[in-house]
């Protein structure tokens, strides 16, 4: 084993928050609980999980309406989440943002976003400043394959190249934008193809392996810190779940045999089955894990049910415009 013990207690850690996290978010969207819509990425962990664990607290990242992983993986406090998706005063976001918005730059988390394939040109920003600044900070894109076909993207990836910023390009490859799966909008077979457009190196890794995750987004890191220019790291992966919440359309679009083939595969399981095979967490100690985190969800449900919405007077707070505009 190549990798040492309290790294592969890190990723366990981040990804069970993350799990427990997602599947009572779904549950509080399903029970109309939350407002708006909710989307999980329950399967996806190892991705968050192994890029975040490559990044130092003051890396910075920008997320997809999908984002809640990413906050968590970041270092996220679960309280203020669960808090912005009851839109509570004591949110994240201030009960402003909700689940597609989250964000916490006190964390170099610098965003959520409803829109598709908006996160990688202000991480490509924020790598700019990073390098005009003269820090090693390293900027990170995740999307989704139906975000790789957007042209915020192209004209993010051509200029990180173009100009050797320290970022990485992350695309999330699930299968489905939305609905539809990979075959029916886009004729390359690997997202990472698309980075050949760009001049930029790319590399494909299997996202239900959270070590494999790990080691690529290091490498990059590492490549992006030393002023060597960014990286598209695409890993495939899955969601469990539909594309907004735990019930809906899935039927119509992907078959059981389908999602229960990729849920044999599960992240998780894989890494707890590593944890006790090489005696680092005991059978009781990987509960213990899952169960705090679960415990963990749960006093933020309840602390969040308790506070307040915020005050209308503080609508027009965190608003801004620019100088001279209307």
């Amino acid at each position: 084993m190549n990798h040492a013990p309290g790294v592969l207690v890190d990723l366990h850690r981040r990804m069970r928050r993350i799990r427990a996290f997602e599947l009572a978010a779904g549950e509080l969207m399903e029970s109309g609980q939350v407002p708006g819509s909710v989307h999980l990425s329950v399967g996806q962990e190892a991705v968050a999980a192994g890029v975040c664990a490559a990044l130092r607290d003051d890396d910075q990242v920008t997320s997809t309406h999908r984002g809640h992983g990413h906050m968590i993986a970041k270092g996220g406090r679960i309280g203020p989440m669960i808090a912005e998706l009851f839109g509570r005063a004591t949110g994240s976001c201030g009960g402003k943002g909700g689940s597609m918005h989250i964000s916490d730059p006190s964390i170099g988390m610098l965003g959520a976003n409803g829109i598709v394939g908006a996160g990688p040109p202000i991480a490509v920003g924020a790598a700019f400043a990073n390098a005009y600044q003269g820090t090693d900070r390293v900027a990170v894109a995740f999307f989704g394959d139906g975000a790789a076909n957007e042209g915020s993207v192209h004209e993010a990836g051509n200029l990180a190249t173009l100009w050797d910023l320290p970022c990485l390009f992350v695309c999330e490859n699930n299968g489905y934008a939305e609905f539809t799966p990979r075959a029916g909008h886009q004729a390359v077979v690997d997202v990472a193809d698309i980075a050949r457009a760009w001049n930029m190196e790319a590399v494909i890794v299997d996202g239900m392996d959270v070590l494999a995750v790990y080691d690529a987004a290091t490498a990059a890191v590492a490549k992006a810190r030393a002023g060597r220019g960014p990286t598209f790291v695409e890993a495939k992966t899955y969601r469990y779940y539909d594309h907004v919440g735990m019930q809906g359309l899935r039927i119509s679009y992907r078959t059981e045999e389908e999602i229960d083939q990729w849920r044999a595969r599960d992240p998780i399981a894989a890494l707890e089955a590593l944890l006790a095979e090489h005696g680092i967490l005991s059978p009781d100690e990987i509960a213990a894990v899952d169960a705090a985190s679960r415990d963990e969800v749960l006093d933020a449900i309840r602390a969040a049910e308790a506070a307040p919405p915020p005050d209308p007077s503080s609508l027009l707070e965190d608003v801004y415009t620019l100088a001279g505009s209307r």
